[in-house]
């Protein structure tokens, strides 16, 4: 990929009658990166896609797009996943697959090549031949991820990408999104699955109500959040460490140690250390999921 910056916008706003979709908005996203855009529904996240698309046009502000502003050749080489699906039903898989190719520039040959070499990796060969309506529901939801990258695009936005898919289908589909940010492909992820974001993406853009609520890398996002609390697990009894607060039984996640305002963690390690009757199994900093960042952000708002 030639472009660093995959995609640049700049303070844009778009305006539906007297609501305000999305406001002021900001950010950038790099070629070999998965960055994340979360938001509540009606956040404003599709809006801001279809701006990106140059489905819809921003009223003030300014988007690039593979280092320029949007045209013919820079969209051929978009692939983009939405949310509402679209495969001819009535065609054969890949037939249909060819087709779309070659209408982003790709021979028929070298298109039924990575066509065919795409339904290998989602174990679809054998229904290469079926038409789309013959497919369940999941196997149609991989085709469709087939044809968004079936290009080798060098800026892919997808929408829900792990909707409807059981967990080994997942995995497929995070493995293909893995190769291609390896290749230096920029990857947009809109979802509400906090975990796939949280163990897939780089960075992240958060907005409600169409304005940036938290933007940047995830783990510094996630410590920003950090409670002045520490994991841990084992046996003994934590009440009697000078340097806790309370204790806390977390459930699975182990037992939470609040931590009296001014004492640090390894403070409180080094006491667990010199105990004679605690055992140490786990120990690390609570920090929260990004599903408690979200319902915190969209609480605050």
């Amino acid at each position: 990929m030639n472009v660093n910056t995959a995609i640049t916008v700049e303070k844009i706003t778009k305006i539906f009658g007297n609501f305000r979709a999305v406001d002021d908005l900001s950010f950038t996203v790099s070629g070999g990166e998965i960055f994340a855009l979360l938001g509540p529904n009606g956040a404003g996240k599709s809006t801001t896609i279809r701006m990106i698309l140059d489905i819809l046009k921003p009223d003030s502000g300014k988007i690039e797009v593979l280092g320029g502003p949007l045209n013919d050749t820079r969209k051929d080489r978009i692939g983009y996943l939405p949310e509402e699906r679209g495969l001819y039903r009535n065609v054969p898989v890949l037939e249909m697959m060819v087709y779309l190719a070659t209408l982003k520039g790709m021979s028929g040959s070298a298109a039924k090549k990575r066509s065919m070499e795409l339904l290998h990796k989602l174990e679809l060969t054998d229904y290469a031949r079926n038409k789309v309506s013959d497919l369940s529901k999941g196997m149609q939801q991989k085709v469709q991820f087939a044809v968004t990258v079936l290009h080798e695009p060098d800026l892919v936005i997808v929408d829900e990408p792990f909707a409807g898919l059981d967990p080994v289908n997942r995995l497929v589909i995070k493995e293909l999104l893995t190769d291609l940010r390896l290749k230096g492909c920029a990857i947009v992820m809109s979802t509400h699955q906090m975990n796939q974001v949280e163990e897939m993406a780089d960075r992240l853009l958060m907005i409600a109500d169409g304005q940036q609520k938290l933007y940047g890398p995830v783990d510094e996002i996630r410590r920003c959040y950090a409670l002045h609390a520490i994991v841990v697990a084992g046996d003994g009894d934590w009440s009697q460490l000078s340097g806790v607060e309370q204790v806390v039984q977390n459930g699975r996640e182990g037992i939470l140690l609040h931590l009296k305002p001014q004492v640090t963690a390894d403070e409180v390690l080094a006491e667990i250390a010199s105990a004679k009757d605690i055992r140490i199994e786990r120990f690390e900093m609570a920090v929260p999921s990004l599903d408690d960042i979200f319902i915190q952000v969209v609480e605050e708002g």
